[in-house]
């Protein structure tokens, strides 16, 4: 058992896989909290995508890839934010608009490219977390830090303005700023898994730990620590299950991540299958 556990460890590509993984699952966890609870899983699969563009961009131009997709997701969470802003588009139709226009800029520039960038590409697509380099991984450190510290500071700001926007208002919160920290932090948030889970998977990271915490528990903070659990001990036995399975870490981390909830689903004392049809059967029992 100590040679599997600690076996990989030896190397140093999986020592900063393991550091990266933890990190990353239990952020997107903790921020996949607020998209679970305000609806906002279509915003983080449509953010994931629209950062191809500005890869592509930061490839032409020369620059950090790193950078040019922080940017680009960064500015299609405020575009979103600014066509909601007023009322007169609905948000799942602004997410819809972007998400396609960034998505058919992204595959034009790709396309355009030389087949050696395509191949490049599928590391943001369907990550790479085996090829972290202490540059990615001290990126990851920084950004994953920032988020959760303005997560811990704004943690009361956030809670009123995810179950009752109109009371917020009442207590005269800035609304909107928050509207649009909380996109800018999931932009980031997005960002910095691509490494890890890529593109296509990013949004599952963001909502499956989440979602199985919210059958488990209905207090927010109890919500965030059990889901960054399951974001955890998923990424750590995902990262494990690829290396001696050689099989996609991403899709590894987030067949667990599945699997966890699927278990949950049915299992959970207060909300789960089994409790459910148990008391449905006391219920009927009384009558």
């Amino acid at each position: 058992m100590f040679d599997f556990l600690l076996g990989p460890l030896a190397y140093p590509f999986m020592q900063r896989a393991l550091i990266a993984s933890v990190l990353v699952g239990g952020l997107c966890a903790v921020i996949g909290c607020y998209v679970v609870l305000r609806g906002m899983a279509f915003l983080g699969d449509a953010l994931a995508h629209a950062i191809l563009p500005g890869v592509a961009l930061a490839f032409v131009l020369g620059i950090d890839l790193f950078l040019g997709a922080l940017v680009m997701s960064i500015v299609a969470a405020l575009g979103i934010g600014y066509l909601t802003r007023s009322g007169r588009v609905r948000e799942d139709t602004a997410i819809g608009i972007i998400f396609s226009g960034a998505l058919a800029l992204g595959i034009v520039l790709i396309s355009s490219k030389t087949a050696s960038y395509q191949t490049d590409l599928t590391h943001i697509l369907f990550g790479n977390i085996l090829g972290v380099g202490d540059r990615d991984l001290v990126l990851t450190i920084g950004f994953g830090v920032v988020v959760l510290a303005v997560i811990v500071l704004l943690y009361k700001e956030f809670l009123v303005f995810t179950f009752d926007p109109t009371f917020a208002e009442t207590l005269k919160l800035p609304v909107n700023r928050l509207r649009y920290l909380l996109m800018i932090l999931l932009a980031v948030t997005v960002v910095v898994s691509l490494q890890t889970v890529g593109v296509g998977l990013v949004a599952a990271m963001l909502v499956t730990p989440a979602a199985s915490a919210s059958l488990l528990t209905r207090r927010l903070s109890h919500m965030m620590i059990i889901a960054a659990l399951i974001g955890i001990l998923s990424s750590v036995v995902g990262l494990y299950f690829s290396f001696y399975l050689n099989v996609s870490t991403g899709a590894a981390i987030v067949l667990i991540c599945t699997a966890v909830f699927i278990i949950t689903l049915i299992f959970s004392p207060r909300n789960g299958l089994l409790a459910r049809r148990s008391a449905g059967q006391r219920s009927r029992s009384h009558a």
